[in-house]
């Protein structure tokens, strides 16, 4: 049971998120779509998963879950990554996560 979008894919009680992370950003924020992934700044260095950490936390705000739904599934290393997010109404969501990137055009 996927669907998908270009920068997210939902699955059975989770969604999955394509990023492309921007670390040392002057400002923490979900920037918008740039190609097939969504941008994310953060305000953290990528030095021991500070980066990472960032990025998992401020998606997990946007969309409304705890901190423990977020997970890196791909790419802990890189600036690409997939988040894979927890939820019970994954699509629900993919709707704040859109919300977030329309305010921030």
């Amino acid at each position: 049971m996927a669907a998908a979008a270009s920068w997210y894919r939902l699955l059975e009680g989770a969604l999955e998120v394509r990023v492309r992370v921007q670390p040392r950003s002057s400002r923490k924020q979900i920037a918008g779509v740039l190609g097939d992934r969504l941008k994310v700044l953060v305000t953290a260095p990528p030095v021991d998963g500070a980066a990472n950490e960032a990025v998992l936390a401020l998606l997990a705000a946007g969309a409304g879950l705890s901190r423990r739904a977020a997970s890196i599934a791909a790419g802990a290393t890189g600036r690409s990554k997939t988040v894979r997010l927890e939820a019970d109404d994954p699509a629900a969501v993919v709707a704040r996560l859109e919300a977030l990137v329309r305010e921030n055009r």
